[in-house]
């Protein structure tokens, strides 16, 4: 599971409030805005997707990063160093980009996302090994049709969600937190209770992040084309990503089948 980092502080650092903008000229813009960052999004997918499908055909390959081996309960896929190394450098990458989002270009930070997707490929990779195609593939359509839902409530509703995502975040802490205690307790139930809080959470987490995406366009007006505009753009596209990345994984694992099944 991914953190879902926020990066607000950009553009309170590097714009100027909309006052006096046209609203017409305001509300294309944020219509082109926001297609530009479900672009990211929807690219940044694509290219983990492509990733994960060619290290999970790729028996050579998948042995880099995965090998088998049998426990208790049945054989099991665990990352080998490689494997471990290739799923902690997003989080690694995920710093780098908070402590240094005001300094960087717009190229790198298109770059440093695309090797962020690329790398959460790998991670994905496993879900290959593990579950059958027809699962993943049902699973990945109720995620997308989830997502799209969510964020169009996000993005039509008059309501302020900020509290609701100060109480998502704090939460999306907590499960992260039961989620680590876990490893070493190996309770199923508390595995189970933090697979559900986790998607509920991911849920209400595209809502807010879809708002926020639009009250700061809003709030800020981003030049259109300008190094600022096209900056944050990637960094919109990252949330969103990891929102639905993470809500993924979570309903795999709660409607996923298994190979073995």
């Amino acid at each position: 599971m991914a953190w879902n980092p926020d990066f607000r502080s950009m553009a309170a650092a590097q714009t100027v409030p909309s006052a006096g903008v046209d609203a017409a000229r305001l509300d294309a813009g944020l219509r082109r805005y926001m297609l530009g960052v479900y672009n990211y999004m929807a690219s940044g997918l694509l290219l983990s997707g492509i990733v994960a499908l060619a290290i999970a055909s790729s028996p050579a390959l998948a042995e880099l990063f995965y090998t088998r081996v049998m426990t208790p309960r049945g054989a099991a896929t665990i990352p080998t160093t490689l494997g471990f190394i290739a799923m902690f450098s997003p989080l690694a990458i995920i710093l780098v980009m908070m402590f240094g989002v005001n300094r960087m270009s717009k190229t790198a930070a298109q770059a440093v996302y695309w090797v962020f997707t690329a790398l959460m490929g790998v991670s994905l990779a496993n879900i290959f090994l593990i579950y059958t195609g027809t699962s993943i593939s049902r699973v990945f359509f109720v995620t997308a049709g989830t997502f799209a839902a969510m964020s169009i409530i996000g993005y039509t509703t008059q309501r302020d969600l900020t509290k609701l995502g100060s109480f998502l975040i704090m939460g999306l802490i907590g499960i992260i937190l039961a989620s680590l205690v876990n490893i070493f307790i190996g309770s199923t139930a508390l595995q189970f209770a933090v697979t559900v809080l986790g998607v509920v959470i991911f849920v209400g987490l595209i809502a807010y992040d879809t708002q926020r995406i639009k009250t700061d366009y809003i709030s800020y007006a981003y030049a259109e084309g300008s190094e600022v505009a096209d900056k944050r753009a990637v960094f919109d596209a990252l949330a969103l990503y990891l929102n639905f990345i993470n809500l993924f994984q979570l309903l795999m694992s709660l409607l996923g089948q298994r190979q073995s099944e």
